[in-house]
């Protein structure tokens, strides 16, 4: 019943820009956080942002902080990633995961047990 449909993703040189869309249906949107989280190749999926229901609270990786930015239109259902200064190791796949869950102990999120997933938005940087 949950939908989540993830767009934008392509190959962009270093230094670019890239927007990735997420529209999710079946669910009350500004009822949940949003978030989007990476796979790189070879490497464990991690946390990349994190944004509250109503967009006033925004999280990041420490790494990210400054040139990505999360945002969310609420009328539309969507949530977005603008990524800027792209360099390679930002290579991977793009997932948006409604509803994370935060860890206070280690200040980080994570996906809950049986999360939505859309199709993973490859975006490769070349050098």
């Amino acid at each position: 019943q949950v939908q989540v449909v993830e767009s934008g993703g392509r190959l962009v040189q270093a230094g670019g820009s890239l927007r990735l869309s997420c529209e999710v249906s079946g669910l009350v949107f500004d009822d949940y956080g949003m978030s989007w989280f990476r796979q790189a190749p070879g490497k464990e999926r991690e946390f990349v942002a994190a944004i509250s229901w109503n967009g006033n609270s925004r999280h990041y990786i420490n790494s990210l902080k400054g040139r990505f930015t999360i945002s969310r239109d609420n009328a539309k259902n969507t949530v977005f990633l603008q990524m800027n200064s792209l360099n390679p190791e930002n290579t991977a796949a793009y997932y948006c995961n409604p509803n994370p869950q935060f860890h206070y102990d280690t200040n980080n999120y994570t996906p809950r047990k049986n999360a939505y997933w859309g199709q993973g938005p490859q975006v490769t940087v070349s050098s």
